[in-house]
């Protein structure tokens, strides 16, 4: 007998708990796309950054790169969505894609598959670590401030990142004579048409969040995509950057335009090398690396997963997320998938903020995402059409939504408040999630101890800050062992 649309609505809306998380289908459509649409830059920034030559001049091809940072991405995204029933997106993570490549171009004998092989031993211990429910328990051994904190930090991170992508704040050269390290737009002043299209956009979204509209951030990305396009079209405004010289008045690295079908090329799946760090390199610079890729991934998914179940109220009364260990799982999976096809570790997006704030509160939202990305892989104008400026107001918001969680610190304690700024000042002034959580940790650590109050100090709590400083004094311990 055949089952009727209502019946097959219904139990779509039992498996994800639409409802039953005070969301609806458009609520989550919305914000599968709004997700999207936030994170899609990874994969026109992926083979960009993964984009140089190793030892043996052998590069991986930015169409290559860039099939399999969307295809990975979208698998991901998809049993995030329909296993672990969350709102998060994964892709290859920011930080460890940069210290991937920076490491392959500084250690001569080291290849792409080498190094992508370390990435995937990684993501088998992370893998072990959840199945053994270390990771689970390493996150409930955290104290509630730190984990608000947390979210205020991913907040700042979020906030700080829409900000530089549009332009509005910019990077001050290191020259003699230089006082900041950041300032408003080119030589403190506002320049060029994609940082209009950033205010308008930014100003819009605010102003339909303030009314409460339903839609609000993703009609901002869209409108602001709109804009952005015109005026691409009008004015020709070209990227801000092209390698050698700067164009403050230009794009900060997607020009919107259209662009046609491309075949996807999926010729990097199992190029790793699992063990050839460790023959090149030897066994001491291999297991450094792999530990900083390691703490890496490890801390920076409990971090961002923290702040993206506060903000959207999945969390329980007593601080737990549902089904965590199948978001960890995922999560991990996730470093062995990237390594495998070469585009490095991925992990929960932080822009996922962007869909939450819209409204998504169930996987059915990651699995729009993940059918997106999937998608793109053929159709590059769904990712060529929208500018990193287009697409930043939605993030600034959602830090704000964030941020607003600050109060919930304690502040009269000071074994919680100091650790607690440490962290989410640390998080945007570092750009790197683990470098903030690393130093909360440390100091909260510290200050219990020098309050007397060590035994309210997790077991767990001793082992991760002591594997931080660890993380902390990898560059000195390179001095003193010699290691290039």
């Amino acid at each position: 007998m055949a089952i009727d649309t209502a019946t097959r609505l219904s139990a779509v809306d039992k498996y994800f708990k639409i409802t039953e998380r005070g969301s609806n289908y458009s609520r989550e459509i919305r914000g599968g796309f709004a997700t999207f649409f936030a994170m899609s830059y990874i994969v026109v920034l992926n083979p960009l950054i993964l984009g140089g030559a190793d030892s043996s001049g052998a590069v991986l091809g930015p169409a290559r790169v860039a099939a399999m940072t969307a295809l990975v991405a979208g698998l991901l995204t998809i049993i995030m969505g329909a296993w672990a029933k969350h709102p998060f997106a994964l892709a290859t993570g920011l930080g460890v894609n940069a210290f991937v490549a920076v490491t392959v171009a500084s250690h001569p004998g080291l290849t792409w598959p080498d190094m992508m092989g370390l990435v995937v031993l990684s993501g088998v211990t992370m893998f072990v670590l959840v199945l053994t429910g270390f990771r689970t328990a390493v996150f409930n051994a955290v104290p509630a401030g730190l984990k608000t904190a947390i979210v205020v930090g991913i907040g700042l991170f979020i906030a700080l990142i829409g900000l530089v992508n549009a332009g509005f704040v910019r990077r001050i050269p290191d020259v003699a004579g230089t006082t900041v390290p950041v300032g408003l737009g080119f030589d403190g002043k506002l320049l060029g048409w994609p940082t209009l299209v950033f205010v308008v956009g930014l100003v819009l979204t605010i102003a339909l969040v303030v009314r409460k509209v339903k839609g609000a951030i993703l009609i901002g990305i869209i409108v602001s995509t709109v804009l952005a396009n015109i005026l691409q079209a009008v004015f020709n405004i070209g990227p801000s950057f092209d390698g050698k010289t700067a164009n403050p008045e230009g794009w900060s690295l997607v020009v919107p335009h259209f662009s046609g079908l491309t075949p996807p090329d999926l010729g990097l799946f199992g190029q790793a090398n699992l063990f050839g760090s460790f023959a090149n390199l030897g066994s001491l610079a291999a297991l450094l690396l792999a530990f900083s890729i390691l703490l890496s991934i490890f801390f920076d998914a409990m971090g961002t997963m923290v702040g993206l179940a506060n903000e959207a109220g999945t969390v329980d009364k007593d601080g737990n997320i549902p089904n965590v260990d199948r978001v960890l799982l995922v999560d991990a999976f996730g470093a062995i998938a990237g390594g495998g096809t070469s585009v490095s570790s991925n992990q929960i997006f932080v822009e996922s903020g962007a869909g939450i704030g819209e409204g998504a509160r169930t996987g059915l939202a990651s699995v729009v995402t993940g059918l997106l990305l999937i998608v793109a892989m053929f159709f590059t104008p769904l990712i060529s059409l929208v500018p990193f400026e287009a697409v930043a107001p939605a993030l600034v918001v959602v830090g704000f939504m964030m941020v607003s969680q600050v109060g919930r610190i304690d502040w009269s304690d000071w074994g919680i408040g100091i650790p607690a700024f440490l962290t989410f000042t640390l998080m945007p002034f570092t750009y790197s999630i683990a470098n903030g959580l690393g130093a909360g940790f440390i100091a909260y650590v510290l200050i219990r101890l020098f309050q007397g109050r060590a035994k309210e100090i997790h077991p767990l709590m001793w082992a991760v800050a002591a594997a931080f400083v660890i993380f902390f004094g990898i560059g000195p311990s390179e001095l003193v062992f010699g290691i290039k």
